[in-house]
């Protein structure tokens, strides 16, 4: 009786402690949650707050007889005064980042120098923004910044990978100009594709000697960072993927899954110059995942080389037109922005000559 009493209490005690334990763990996280709403506020307060002192530091500038000549003297007064008053946070290099601030974001406001943008990302996250000169550059990192919560240093990231310029090289002029209106959009196997992949976050030197084993084995090591490289929606199932067929056993690299597109994604690494032959093994995977594994609902599976180099006559030559194959590059390296851009001139410049030469001849 006395044991039976005892377990009792001692039951009592358990349930107590698991009952307290969820109380503290409850107000724990209203607690976080409430410091995140309040961290978030505070923020958002701070970037409105940077934009109108930057207004008020060009309209100054603008106004009166060469204000504009004295600027740096101007701000380094004004800094001065305000760290009197509310002490650090006011340095010149601050004040002369809200006035770039204002000057890239007063664009986007229809001229309208009371207007002021809608922001929803940080100051971290603006102080990169800014530097961007291109409009619809920099209009397209903010929709995927926000839309895909994009932390200031992944976004950086970005940037420097010139993941734009990436997705623009791949793609038609009008959806070029859905970039900056809508982000990436993910409708059709080729909007998955960028030229080049960018790997430099493995830590491979670019002229040093590495197996295809060693370059998997590299990407599984930092594969959330890989699968956010590749883009929108993937997800990873299987490395050295077997399958058997005619009792000869067949096994692709990487095995991933695009939820948004609903389809099998084959990738395989290629560490020399890319071949008939890969193209031809390449075809061969998307058709016995096509015919024996994907399910009815699901659309046609995509196969994605991914190789150093590449000959587009090659690729074009030795792929039907209707193909679901795709031969990309990838950089161990971060590619040359300047020289990217430059690309896209050229491409842009020979689009437009070639919609004049229609003109003339219609």
């Amino acid at each position: 009786m006395k044991n039976e009493n005892l377990k009792t209490v001692r039951l009592g005690d358990v349930c107590e402690n698991q009952a307290e334990e969820t109380l503290f763990k409850n107000i724990a996280k209203l607690i976080e949650d409430s410091r995140k709403q309040v961290a978030k506020a505070v923020n958002t307060a701070m970037v409105y707050t940077y934009y109108r002192v930057g207004h008020y530091i060009v309209e100054y500038e603008q106004n009166g007889r060469n204000r504009a000549g004295y600027g740096k003297e101007t701000l380094k007064n004004l800094s001065a005064q305000l760290t009197d008053v509310y002490g650090k946070g006011w340095s010149y290099e601050t004040l002369a980042k809200c006035r770039k601030f204002y000057v890239a974001y007063s664009n986007l406001s229809d001229g309208q120098t009371n207007s002021s943008p809608q922001f929803s990302l940080s100051w971290n996250h603006y102080q990169i923004l800014m530097r961007l000169e291109n409009n619809d550059e920099r209009k397209f990192y903010e929709i995927e910044a926000k839309a895909q919560n994009w932390g200031y240093k992944w976004l950086q990231r970005q940037v420097a990978s010139s993941l734009y310029e990436r997705l623009a090289l791949s793609r038609n002029k009008d959806e070029v100009m859905q970039l900056a209106e809508k982000g990436q959009i993910i409708e059709k196997s080729s909007d998955i594709i960028k030229n080049p992949i960018t790997l430099e976050f493995l830590g491979l030197k670019t002229e040093s000697a590495y197996s295809e084993s060693k370059l998997e084995s590299a990407i599984i090591s930092k594969l959330q960072t890989f699968l956010l490289e590749l883009g929108k929606g993937f997800l990873f199932e299987a490395r050295q993927k077997r399958f058997t067929f005619n009792e000869d056993n067949f096994y692709v690299d990487l095995v991933l899954y695009n939820r948004i597109l609903q389809c099998y994604v084959l990738v395989d690494l290629k560490i020399d110059k890319l071949t008939h032959q890969d193209l031809g093994q390449m075809q061969m995977y998307v058709n016995y995942f096509d015919r024996y594994v994907k399910l009815d609902f699901e659309k046609p599976t995509i196969g994605i080389l991914l190789c150093k180099s590449k000959e587009d006559a090659l690729v074009e030559l030795t792929l039907p037109k209707d193909s679901n194959i795709y031969a990309a590059e990838y950089k161990l390296c971060l590619p040359d922005k300047a020289l990217l851009q430059a690309k896209i001139k050229e491409w842009a410049e020979e689009f437009q000559s070639n919609i004049e030469e229609e003109g003339k001849h219609e």
